[in-house]
């Protein structure tokens, strides 16, 4: 998390996913999770080539049934053109049969080993039914399957809107991957909306089952120290979900209208070579000892700046879980004694081992949020409260992101930062830990919302 100097940016953005002759990435290993079913019966698979009639051919089938539906609509709507069909269909391939037929804009059946692509050249979209889908479907569940053919339209969106190969290729520094595919991810997120808003016929996708496809999505991310202006760079984890959600609530005319110049990007490369030696991450004590300090300037600043008399707060070390006040987590803010307690022997530790250092900044961040909201008078418990202090981790990671010199982010601190608000609620509580951010889609749009447009949407001004 420690670096010495960075490029300074301003913070937007969100996510891809798979695919590999259009330039998408294979994914990685991800926690298993139990994703709900989303499918609505049965739906005949007979249109696409090489499928089998398998249930995960079925899921495929209603994903992209559905999706071809909503931008028979939207396409319309949001470009004034009538919808077309893809002339080069579908194709599921059993990367297990040595018999299997090679798609479209590859040599042999293994070429989509792992991988969903769609192909320009032959306006098509393929996907391995044997270590793809299966391997998403178990680990995330049906949705995370929907997202990445999603995802695939998207790119044949793209075509449709003039966005070529040809001109990307003539046209770099205006088409950059990491631009297309954010765009392809935001359509992905117009899709989802319309699908949980109840108007596809034959998927149903809930709160729970749009967390199991986030926390897919963010194992598609670059490897940590990819440049952005990497000409095969997809994008971190921060900035793909972001583009999924904002591709969630701002609809499809804001992700057509996506470009260069309206939407930086959070990914950068190491700057030093202790940190890349390192992978971004200091050690949990090394961390407490940085990043402490660091709160107490940020709040005291911010606190100040609202009028409010601030208070270093008393920091504890446990050996468990705090009690101090509810049920907090791993860290707790303790109101009667203005106390922040850190367990720093059981699960936070655990956490930062197994996430990264900015997992533990992150609950930190959030817990000194409720101290600066006692301090300027606002109220600490309650779901106004837990909001508040859950944005204001967000306003300060947009400080230590857009630091030049001294304490800073690490590449990939982001991404650790919408790994801990999917996978636990600790960040999103308030001061008792009985009212919390929820779902893990909910606290990352609230923790994006700090980060994004800084203090003055926290509750604290």
């Amino acid at each position: 998390m420690l670096r010495s100097s960075g490029r300074l940016a301003d913070v937007t953005v969100l996510i891809t996913l798979v695919a590999v002759v259009s330039g998408c990435t294979q994914p990685v290993p991800g926690r298993p999770v139990a994703g709900e079913g989303v499918t609505r019966g049965t739906v005949d698979t007979s249109f696409i080539r090489g499928a089998d009639g398998s249930p995960i051919d079925q899921l495929a089938a209603a994903a992209i049934t559905d999706v071809e539906q909503f931008w028979k609509t939207a396409f319309p709507e949001t470009f004034g053109q009538d919808w077309k069909e893809l002339s080069g269909g579908y194709y599921s391939v059993d990367t297990s049969s040595q018999s299997a037929k090679p798609p479209p804009c590859t040599e042999k059946a293994l070429d989509v080993e792992g991988n969903a692509f769609y192909c320009p050249s032959a306006d098509a979209i393929a996907w391995d039914r044997a270590a793809l889908l299966p391997v998403l479907q178990d680990s995330f569940g049906d949705s995370a399957v929907v997202i990445v053919l999603a995802h695939e339209m998207g790119h044949a969106v793209q075509r449709r809107m003039g966005i070529t190969q040809e001109l990307e290729r003539r046209q770099p520094e205006k088409y950059p991957t990491i631009l297309t595919e954010a765009m392809a991810d935001c359509y992905a997120g117009n899709f989802l909306k319309w699908v949980n808003d109840g108007e596809a016929e034959h998927l149903s996708i809930g709160a729970e089952s749009l967390d199991s496809a986030l926390g897919a999505l963010i194992t598609f991310r670059d490897p940590v120290g990819t440049s952005a202006g990497d000409r095969s760079a997809h994008g971190n984890a921060f900035d793909r979900v972001s583009a999924f959600q904002d591709g969630y609530q701002q609809g499809t005319k804001f992700c057509a209208a996506m470009t260069v110049d309206n939407r930086p990007f959070t990914q950068q490369s190491f700057t030093t070579a202790a940190d890349q030696s390192r992978g971004g991450n200091l050690p949990f004590a090394d961390m407490l000892d940085s990043v402490l300090p660091d709160l107490n300037a940020y709040y005291e600043a911010a606190v100040r700046q609202a009028g409010g008399r601030w208070v270093a707060p008393k920091i504890t070390t446990v050996e468990q879980e705090p009690d101090c006040a509810g049920d907090q987590g791993p860290i707790a803010f303790c109101p009667a004694d203005a106390a922040v307690e850190i367990d720093v022997n059981e699960e936070l530790p655990k956490l930062h081992a197994r996430i990264g250092d900015y997992a533990t900044g992150t609950l930190l961040a959030s817990r000194y949020g409720l101290a600066a909201l006692a301090a300027t008078g606002k109220p600490v418990q309650g779901d106004g409260a837990a909001a508040n202090a859950l944005c204001l981790a967000g306003a300060y990671t947009r400080e230590v992101f857009t630091r030049q010199q001294g304490f800073g982010l690490s590449p990939g601190d982001l991404d650790e930062a919408v790994q801990v608000l999917l996978a636990h609620d600790y960040a999103g509580r308030d001061a008792e830990g009985g009212s919390a951010v929820g779902p893990g889609f909910k606290r990352v749009e609230v923790f994006r919302t700090g980060v994004l447009e800084g203090l003055s949407k926290c509750g604290i001004a």
